[in-house]
């Protein structure tokens, strides 16, 4: 089965230095129909004001993954931690048992767009822990491009969650094939272009796509695209 939750129905905030969209509910924004989708809680699509962001906060047992699509964002973590993340980058904090950060668009004239994104770990209370890993154009291109998964398998960032992120970058006419496992389910979130699924579904940017008992996900780009892809246990 798959079901699109279209870009016009997410949750939509503009604070002034925040414009945000909310797949799932999130903070003011409260969809009992939409709470998350297998342990994926939270994907909130961010374009953060130049020299603005989030001033420090407190989090707890959740895995708080930030990719970047344009501009950079500045970390810094109770952990120890502070860096800049660059479009491209991805950036992993494992909350566990309590971290606060803050983070800040860099740019004098840019917005910093991002993906925020929050799974729910397989355990809870573990000790914080924080990653931080680049991957290029030539990487995502025309391919599914492994960026997280349980082990860091294939040098990706190692999760607390039976998960795998894929992200993608099709030109038109390209395809890709997903088999998808016995007892899992996809989400798809399309930041850009247009996709066609399984030769009938269109999908345009800010779509997301939940599949459920399905064995394998064709993805055509119909317009220049990029995307993310979530495996994630049923």
């Amino acid at each position: 089965m798959i079901k699109i939750r279209k870009s016009n129905d997410r949750g939509h905030i503009d604070h002034g230095w925040l414009d945000t969209y909310h797949t799932f509910s999130f903070g003011d924004y409260y969809d009992p129909d939409h709470m998350g989708f297998s342990v994926l809680r939270v994907i909130n699509d961010d374009r953060i004001a130049p020299k603005r962001g989030f001033a420090r906060h407190p989090h707890k047992d959740m895995e708080i993954i930030t990719y970047v699509f344009e501009g950079a964002l500045e970390h810094k973590d109770s952990m120890g931690n502070g860096s800049v993340i660059k479009a491209g980058d991805i950036q992993y904090m494992s909350a566990g048992s309590g971290v606060t950060h803050s983070e800040a668009s860099v740019s004098e004239t840019e917005y910093t767009h991002l993906y925020q994104i929050w799974i729910l770990p397989d355990q809870k209370s573990q000790p914080p822990r924080y990653d931080q890993k680049n991957f290029t154009i030539e990487d995502k291109l025309g391919k599914l491009k492994l960026m997280v998964s349980k082990d860091g398998e294939q040098n990706t960032i190692a999760i607390r969650q039976d998960v795998k992120i894929f992200s993608s970058l099709l030109r038109a006419e390209e395809k890709l094939d997903f088999e998808i496992a016995n007892k899992r389910s996809v989400w798809l979130q399309l930041n850009s272009g247009q996709l066609k699924l399984n030769s009938q579904y269109i999908i345009e940017a800010g779509d997301g796509v939940a599949v459920t008992d399905e064995t394998k996900l064709q993805i055509q780009c119909v317009k220049h695209s990029e995307f993310l892809l979530f495996d994630l246990p049923k």
